[in-house]
């Protein structure tokens, strides 16, 4: 495709060169090659600008910028305002908007967004209709799954993922929407049938630096899409719902809103309620238990009546559904007591699912948990305390640390924990900490084990190992325990 074509519908400067034939589209000057339109990007760590002779000589045709640089006189060099919208506009235009054909569905909020997502492929495929998933867990092509990096993926793998899921005639595209996906341009030109808002808590503030900041990351969905369905039980949603341009429909429990819960009961097995839908009384259940289950469904409820699905189709899918790997994940044991895997990383998302699991406790709530390294350190002892209100037992241990000493992070998370006057025992080996949380477990405890969910991996400052809270809590019960003293 012509650079003049791929440009088209921008505001640009032809600094130096002609109108050329592009063959890809590159960012990193790595993969650049004869024909490549390399674009510019000023990132956390490196500026691609940097890079603009590596990709010369590597015979990239034109360079995409939004500085002065000095360039080959033989090689185009284009000049925009910002070269991330410009990366999502060119991309787009390359791939001939793949997603225009599609019927997007964008799901944003702190907590909730993979559980939406595939509550509402149960449904979609309960409905015979093919769907592509682009989320924190895994990306998928219908029952094709294909590997992710992060929960929206940068613009240009964006469009080409679209224009993989057009070729094989999938016709719903359900998203997990990041914050730093809106913020960063990344889909940037896109145009969604329906925005969902789940909720909204302390998350990311290394990056955005304020909640207000996150809100309004948060916000700009609702400025891209035709329907939003917002949550209106948080604490938020009122900034949402002012600075959106769709139509909105709320739904929540505890306030006045179109699509309310009600008659809610939750059990371990999962939870039931009802919402009021054309005057009556529809009732539904999930075999996942707590309140944020409730909300999730009523998202995705609403969502799948504004596609026309039928209220069957709905409670059949949602019914049959077992549930999202790592998100109130249980897992057998053949024990007296109960073991529970979940995602849960920042305060909200801790907070409900111990809330949740707290109902259905017969005796002890024992949580082992942590907080990420390199990463917003002042929700670590709200977490710890948190913890230690919701639970009668606590081990705090290691996450995923990253370049950060562990011992600092469990000294922070312990200063809420303290607060909270909860027993708790502290060990920086996750693998230590799961063993002595399965060896104190008695007859009706609950061992809930918190923040990594489905990885299976975790990260030190000079190496990734494998790391599955699942199998762990399997070796566990199947022999070593350590020692009543830590």
């Amino acid at each position: 495709m012509f650079l003049t074509n791929m440009l088209e519908g921008m505001e640009y400067e032809i600094i130096s060169g002609k109108d050329v034939d592009i063959s890809n589209i590159q960012y990193d000057s790595r993969k650049a090659e004869r024909g490549t339109l390399f674009v510019c990007i000023q990132g956390f760590k490196n500026d691609g600008h940097d890079f603009i002779k590596n990709a010369v000589e590597k015979e990239a045709a034109a360079i995409l910028c939004e500085k002065e640089v000095a360039c080959d006189e033989n090689v185009t060099v284009v000049k925009v305002k910002d070269t991330r919208v410009a990366l999502a506009k060119v991309a787009a235009n390359f791939y001939q908007h793949p997603s225009k054909s599609l019927n997007l569905i964008g799901v944003t909020g702190t907590n909730g967004k993979t559980t939406t997502t595939y509550l509402l492929e149960a449904i979609l495929k309960e409905e015979k209709r093919k769907t592509g998933i682009i989320g924190t867990i895994e990306n998928k092509i219908g029952d094709k799954v294909l590997k992710t990096e992060r929960t929206t993926p940068e613009s240009l793998e964006l469009q080409q993922l679209f224009d993989e899921m057009k070729k094989s005639d999938v016709t719903d595209v359900l998203m997990e929407v990041s914050s730093h996906s809106l913020e960063l341009s990344r889909v940037e030109g896109l145009f969604f049938q329906v925005g969902i808002f789940t909720n909204l808590t302390q998350d990311h503030l290394d990056f955005h630096g304020t909640m207000e900041n996150y809100i309004n990351a948060k916000s700009k969905l609702f400025r891209m899409c035709k329907y939003g369905i917002v949550n209106v039980d948080d604490v938020y949603s009122t900034k949402i719902i002012n600075s959106s341009t769709c139509e909105i429909k709320t739904v929540g429990i505890d306030s006045n809103c179109d699509f309310k819960a009600e008659n809610i009961k939750n059990a371990p097995e999962g939870v039931s309620f009802s919402i009021k839908i054309d005057g009556k009384d529809e009732f539904f259940k999930l075999q996942i238990p707590g309140k944020f289950t409730v909300y999730n469904a009523l998202g995705v409820i609403v969502a799948s009546l504004s596609m026309g699905i039928s209220l069957e189709t709905i409670r059949v899918a949602l019914e049959n559904y077992s549930g999202v790997a790592g998100r109130i994940q249980k897992v057998p044991t053949n024990k007296d007591f109960s073991v529970i895997v979940d995602y849960a990383h920042t305060p909200d998302g801790l907070e409900n699912v111990l809330k949740s699991v707290r109902e259905f406790t017969q005796n002890k709530l024992i949580t082992v948990f942590g907080c990420g390294g390199d990463r917003d350190k002042t929700k670590r002892p709200i977490m710890g305390n948190i913890a230690g209100v919701w639970s009668d037992y606590c081990i705090i241990t290691s996450d995923n640390p990253r370049t950060e000493n562990p011992a600092d992070i469990i000294n922070q998370v312990e200063v809420g924990v303290m607060d909270s006057s909860c027993e708790y025992e502290k060990f920086t080996d996750r693998r230590e900490a799961i063993k002595r949380a399965i060896a104190i477990a008695k007859n009706g405890d609950i061992v809930v084990i918190a923040g990594k969910g489905h990885e299976n991996y975790q990260i030190f400052a000079n190496e990734t190992i494998h790391f599955d809270d699942t199998e762990e809590v399997k070796k566990a019960l199947a022999g070593g325990t350590l020692n009543e003293t830590n």
